[in-house]
């Protein structure tokens, strides 16, 4: 079953704060959550999507994601990935409730004990400019990105290969673990070993590379396929080329195309435009015309009479379809041009022309006062 937008479940729009966010998932977990509902599946279910819900739009990286990309801008992310950052014991007990053995686990999808799973890295975004002459053909580019990945000497760890202790404070565990009984029930209060940051290692011997951050800056060329009839904004999603996550686990890079603005052509959907000024005599006379393409001059008929504004349309010379067969078109606007530097003679040869249509704009008249 597809899951519904995160605005949608929690009833907020996509321009909402976070504050208006927070509220709003107070109201639901108010209404939803199983401490008010027990025995109730259909309650908790909901619980669940709205707890995912607020968990994706009270963070600012996560909701960038999800508004550029919806659901398949969180591909790969693990539940402690959605949900990791955010303190739903403290909003709870904020809102007035606590935890009994098992809610933590039927809300949140994990495990109550245990260490925490790997941290998916960051994505991260190229913006890649190509020309229109370029995506009416295809063309792949190569471009350097810049990325935080692992330390190939300490494997990510930032330790020596003897520099790594077992936390102290969480015994290994990567979290504490703190209950408190009230009467006949138990709240249990999990949280991120502070000491380790939830790794359940400590460093006690940096690794000289990476000074025992277990992250590098590295540098690497990829080459983006940029299909036929691309247009802005089309992206190109490559996966495991975003940064390490703390344990290895890279993100994924969007390649967000962008289409420079052309000198002649403007670009309307899989249809382009262009203006192209034409005689006097060939907008009077009609005659043929070359008018630039994409792949070329096309040639053009132009007919007798032909006024400023006048367009003509040129089937299968425009952009490719993308992902379909055929092309748009070319629409050729005209623009009649008057000359502004005549000669004596050619003065005398328009003056003649006036009195002829004049002439027989009199005779027409005439005959039509007879009528």
């Amino acid at each position: 079953m597809a899951k519904r937008d995160y605005y949608e479940v929690l009833g907020v729009g996509r321009d909402t704060d976070p504050g208006a966010i927070k509220r709003a998932y107070r109201n639901l977990a108010m209404q939803y959550h199983p401490d008010r509902n027990p025995g109730n599946g259909a309650a908790a279910e909901k619980m669940k999507e709205v707890n995912e819900a607020y968990a994706v739009l009270c963070d600012p990286h996560k909701r960038h994601l999800y508004d550029m990309y919806g659901h398949a801008g969180l591909e790969g992310y693990t539940q402690e990935d959605i949900f990791g950052g955010v303190d739903f014991g403290s909003l709870f007990r904020e809102f007035g409730f606590g935890f009994g053995n098992g809610i933590f686990d039927g809300l949140f999808g994990r495990r109550a004990s245990g260490r925490r799973g790997p941290r998916r890295g960051a994505d991260l975004r190229y913006d890649l400019s190509v020309t229109l002459e370029e995506v009416a053909l295809g063309v792949e580019k190569t471009i350097e990105i810049p990325r935080v990945s692992a330390c190939s000497s300490c494997n990510g760890t930032g330790a020596q290969s003897d520099g790594l202790e077992t936390c102290h404070r969480c015994k290994g565990a990567g979290q504490i673990v703190k209950e408190q009984r009230s009467g006949y029930s138990v709240v249990r209060q999990i949280t991120v070993c502070a000491e380790c940051r939830g790794r359940g290692k400590i460093v006690k011997k940096a690794c000289e590379d990476c000074q025992g951050k277990g992250m590098v800056e590295t540098k690497r060329d990829l080459k983006i396929d940029v299909p036929a009839g691309a247009d802005t904004g089309y992206n190109v999603r490559v996966e495991s080329e975003g940064e390490a996550g703390t344990d290895g686990i890279p993100g994924d890079l969007y390649v967000v195309v962008n289409v420079e603005r052309h000198p002649l052509f403007e670009r309307h959907g899989d249809d382009i435009y262009i203006q192209h000024d034409i005689p006097f005599v060939t907008a009077a006379l009609g005659g043929g015309e070359q008018v630039p393409g994409l792949g070329g001059d096309v040639k053009v008929d132009i007919a007798e009479g032909t006024q400023t504004g006048a367009v003509v349309r040129v089937p299968g010379q425009g952009m490719p379809r993308l992902g379909k067969r055929g092309r748009g078109d070319q629409y050729i606007v005209l623009r009649v041009v008057t000359p502004t530097d005549l000669t004596r003679e050619e003065k005398e040869l328009i003056r003649q022309f006036q009195e002829v249509r004049q002439k027989r704009d009199r005779g027409k008249h005439a005959k039509d006062k007879k009528v």
